[in-house]
């Protein structure tokens, strides 16, 4: 049971064995009439299995914990050996099954995710961009064998804010680049913040900017 006026991390499992975190932020339940934004993240590589405390280690499961952030924090685990991509209609599923049980402002539906998870935000984003109000990939990409980056102009219509260290040396600036590219040359909404001196790690930077939130807030369906 959630105490309404108070931040809990919740333990799920729905649809394809997806375990995941939930945060809710100070104030849910106040008024029972308000809806309130959701923030799905993607994970790393690094913190993919069966220990749900792997994926507080970085990023906005890390930060929600507190409930400082305003939003439904929705923080999946991936299974181990596998991908994003591989758990698209689970992870449609996680968000109906939230959707369902707490008070989700469906218009302010937000994807992010760093590394692994900025590519599976790129490739669900595109895939299903009816979905949410704006993606926030850091330090991602997008694999050629699953279209991109052609496939990215399913994302034209929908605000993006990219992320990527200039120094990164797991996952090249080039593979952000080419999205951002191809998406401001079919007309999209993109915005691109490169990190001068940062290397893989341009997560921390960027879920620690208020901008980024500020943002995110003001987008909407």
């Amino acid at each position: 049971m959630i105490m309404a006026q108070e931040a809990h991390w919740v333990e799920v499992e729905v649809a394809d064995a997806l375990n995941y975190l939930l945060a809710l932020p100070k104030g849910y339940g106040d008024d029972p009439a308000r809806k309130w934004p959701l923030i799905l993240f993607l994970h790393g590589a690094g913190e993919r299995g069966e220990d749900l405390e792997l994926v507080k280690k970085h990023g906005i499961p890390k930060l929600a914990e507190g409930g400082d952030l305003p939003f439904i924090a929705v923080s999946p685990q991936c299974p181990c050996e596998t991908w994003w991509s591989d758990h698209i209609p689970a992870l449609l599923a996680l968000l109906d099954d939230v959707a369902a049980r707490y008070a989700v402002d469906e218009r302010r539906v937000y994807l992010t995710g760093l590394s692994m998870g900025g590519y599976g935000s790129w490739h669900l984003g595109a895939k299903h961009p009816e979905r949410f109000a704006a993606v926030a990939p850091i330090c991602g990409g997008g694999s050629w064998h699953a279209g991109f980056p052609a496939k990215v102009q399913a994302l034209k219509g929908t605000p993006v804010w990219v992320f990527h260290g200039a120094k990164d040396p797991t996952v090249p600036l080039r593979e952000s680049q080419v999205l951002v590219d191809k998406l401001t040359e079919c007309g999209g909404n993109v915005r691109f913040t490169v990190y001068p001196e940062a290397g893989h790690d341009s997560w921390t930077a960027a879920y620690n900017d208020p901008a980024l939130y500020e943002w995110l807030l003001e987008q909407h369906k």
